[in-house]
């Protein structure tokens, strides 16, 4: 998935019961049928996760966004997978590059994730957990058994493409290989880390021809911003991460964004 404007955009391609890892093909894997919440667990985190877990615990949908799910229930579900992992630097955020060749929202960094396929399950409960570990393995090849769901924020609303997006939570317990599984789709698969995204002078305000102003980063050779850098503002203010930044520094960007 990615995710520009004010909130996001995503595409779900057609996906087949396979998908290539590493060069060699593999089965999705089946994540077993749950009922309402089963996958979450907060068991064994790392403790630098604590503040991460109390406000998923607490934040409020408007805190995150002023565009929620309509009333009605209209809207393309979706979900993306907010990882957390710890490397050589310290706790991290898993994140993809789309590939230049798309059609829409080319280039652009994001959580993995996408549409609900009807074998996730139901959207209201844990349906979008199911689509978070699916979609990141067919984007990045990471192996879903190694990953521990442990929230999910409240829903959001994307106007531009009609889409209900559920951010999933998780902590990368055991870590896989991964990168590129289709060019075509994505460009590369890597890693921040957190003490990037919270050091002042990797942050500015993107500024969108449209009007649009938003929180942008400027790590790993890529500009984050949009959807995914406002979910990533967020997490780090209410965790109580967050730094002071020149929010008067701005990034144009141009009506391709």
């Amino acid at each position: 998935m990615t995710h520009a404007s004010e909130t996001t955009s995503a595409t779900s391609s057609e996906r087949s019961s396979e998908t290539a890892t590493g060069g060699r093909g593999r089965q999705r894997a089946d994540h077993g049928r749950h009922d309402g919440h089963a996958l979450l667990s907060k068991d064994g985190l790392p403790p630098w996760l604590t503040p991460v877990v109390d406000a998923a615990e607490t934040i409020q949908p408007r805190q995150l966004s002023r565009f929620l799910p309509p009333e009605s229930g209209a809207g393309r579900q979706s979900a993306v997978l907010v990882l957390f992992g710890e490397g050589e630097r310290g706790p991290e955020l898993l994140l993809m590059e789309r590939a230049g060749s798309l059609r829409s929202h080319a280039g652009q960094p994001s959580f993995p994730g996408g549409s609900l396929d009807p074998e996730d399950g139901d959207p209201r409960t844990d349906g979008p957990l199911r689509a978070a570990l699916r979609e990141a393995e067919e984007e990045t090849g990471l192996d879903p058994r190694g990953v521990q769901l442990f929230g999910v924020l409240p829903r959001l609303f994307i106007p531009v493409s009609d889409f209900v997006v559920t951010p999933v939570l998780g902590w990368w317990r055991t870590p896989t290989p991964v990168g590129v599984v289709d060019p075509n789709e994505t460009a590369r698969v890597f890693t921040v880390p957190v003490s990037d995204l919270t050091d002042p002078g990797n942050r500015a305000t993107a500024v969108h021809p449209s009007g649009h102003h938003g929180p942008a980063f400027l790590v790993e050779s890529a500009l984050v911003w949009g959807f995914t850098a406002g979910v990533i503002d967020r997490l780090l203010h209410f965790a109580g991460w967050e730094r002071p930044w020149d929010r008067t520094k701005q990034v144009p960007l141009d009506w391709r964004a």
